[in-house]
């Protein structure tokens, strides 16, 4: 499989009888032990919180905040509304109050501990909330007024902080976009609101790669099922507007991490700088692939510029994985972690923009508010922070092996029909067994016996697949 998966969102995989792609993804829920249904005890206070929560008194509704997402998307964390000021410009970012909607010590709050994060799979997803909180009372819908906690930011000329603050209130977004549609619209008579989120993507982008922040440009594999119910395989381009819409969510991120580290308290997303040893490795491996790294060029800038079409560029991003490692969660309280960088973003960072979907930002959030307003933070987040790095990183490792069972499963279905037949591929990985190849016209990761150097576009034959057991055979042709 690839490290980065994209997924559509699908109907429901039980109104049909399914097939061996079908059973291999309800075996690996139970090997995991994901279930959609909630304990009833948490789905009652969930619907009770749906229609009996109040929503903030600050009232912020004539602001046409909107939200970028994949199409389909119903679990809707963040809107944006974007202004330009006399010498600068104002972020202002929605984040969905899920705090509002779950009692600390109850039921549903000791069930999404549990749960940690939603696990996202070709056929279903695995809800960190109840779908009548994420998908309906809590999601930032269209034309629905919803708590949410509002970063509002002041940006200068060149798209950096000048100051922010963190506030509840009520917001309703007017249009549900997602990136294809912004980036089809971005021109001169496009909204206000879409060319500022280029011009302040733009800039952003900019300001990362001058501290040292780094992108991996991995390709993208894109599981699809058409209306028939066959899946497919493909190669996702990225849009430029995802990444813009990406640095708002940084943007606001930081700031996060800014006023935790201020007020001493929080919990961040950190990830130590790569040694300088594995710098030194990555560069001769650029040197044997005959790709310039120009001296004084950071390694993140570099990175940025590789060509993912051409194949020696593919196998040194593949190979520059090796500098993205040892992310975690750092939580502190009275005093600041000697730890507070995550690497690629190259600077302070934590997570605050998808409380529907991942469990540490709702505490971060309630934190930050209170910070914000001078409130000292809500007892039930602080007392929470010691537990949430093992409570993420364990549902963190269910869902990456999730993630990877049902990628290969569906590689095995997709070329089930073609066993025998010779796919050009590029070498991305060689170890003392095998080479790792990347198929040039189907979105597949593989091994394969045999020795080859990385770069080196090879042919190779499909021998065998097993759906059940998410398996693919090639060897060299």
């Amino acid at each position: 499989m690839l490290p980065r998966v994209v997924r559509a969102p699908q109907a429901d995989p039980t109104s049909a009888d399914p097939g061996p792609l079908e059973q291999a993804f309800t075996a690996i829920r139970a090997e995991h032990k994901l279930s959609p249904d909630y304990p009833q005890p948490a789905l009652a206070e969930a619907e009770k919180a749906a229609t009996a929560t109040t929503l903030p008194e600050r009232d912020e509704t004539a602001v046409p905040f909107f939200t970028i997402d994949p199409p389909g998307s119903t679990d809707l964390d963040q809107a944006m509304y974007l202004e330009r000021t006399d010498d600068g410009y104002r972020v202002r970012y929605a984040i969905a109050d899920v705090a509002a909607y779950v009692v600390p010590g109850g039921a549903l709050d000791q069930e999404t501990r549990a749960r940690g994060e939603t696990v996202y799979l070709p056929d279903m997803r695995v809800p960190l909330h109840p779908t009548v909180l994420s998908e309906d009372a809590a999601s930032l819908l269209p034309d629905q007024v919803r708590g949410a906690y509002v970063w509002d930011i002041e940006l200068d000329a060149s798209g950096d902080v000048r100051a922010a603050q963190v506030y509840l209130a009520r917001v309703r977004s007017i249009a549900r976009l997602d990136y294809d549609g912004v980036q089809q619209q971005i021109g001169a008579d496009a909204p206000d609101g879409l060319r500022l989120l280029k011009e302040i993507g733009e800039l952003r982008i900019a300001l990362q790669r001058k501290r040292g922040g780094a992108d991996l440009p991995m390709p993208e594999q894109e599981v699809q099922q058409d209306e028939d119910g066959t899946y497919r395989l493909q190669f996702r381009p990225p849009v430029p507007s995802e990444d813009w819409n990406a640095q708002i969510s940084l943007l606001a991120g930081m700031c996060a991490a800014t006023m935790m580290l201020e007020a001493k308290v929080g919990i961040l997303r950190t990830m130590p700088a790569p040694p300088q040893d594995a710098i030194d490795t990555f560069r001769r491996r650029a040197e044997a692939l005959g790709i310039t790294w120009p001296r004084g060029q950071a390694y993140g800038e570099f990175i940025a510029g590789l060509d993912r079409t051409d194949p020696k560029h593919l196998a040194l991003i593949h190979d520059a994985t090796s500098l993205f490692r040892g992310a975690g969660y750092t939580p502190f309280d009275g005093q600041v972690p000697a730890e507070t960088e995550q690497a690629a973003v190259a600077a302070p960072y934590a997570h605050v923009t998808a409380p529907l979907r991942r469990l540490v930002d709702r505490f971060g959030l309630a934190i930050c508010e209170a910070v914000s307003s001078g409130q000292a933070p809500p007892d039930w987040a602080r007392q929470a922070l010691p537990t949430l790095p093992d409570i993420m990183r364990s549902r963190d490792q269910v869902a990456s092996a999730v993630g990877h069972a049902c990628d290969d499963a569906v590689e095995a279905a997709v070329l089930s029909a073609r066993v025998g037949e010779t796919f050009e591929a590029v070498v991305v990985a060689r170890n003392d067994k095998a080479i790792q190849v990347q198929l040039r016209d189907i979105a597949v990761l593989a091994s394969c016996p045999g020795d080859a150097a990385p770069g080196d576009v090879v042919r190779v034959v499909l021998v065998a697949t097993d759906v059940g057991a998410h398996t693919v055979t090639f060897r060299l042709g």
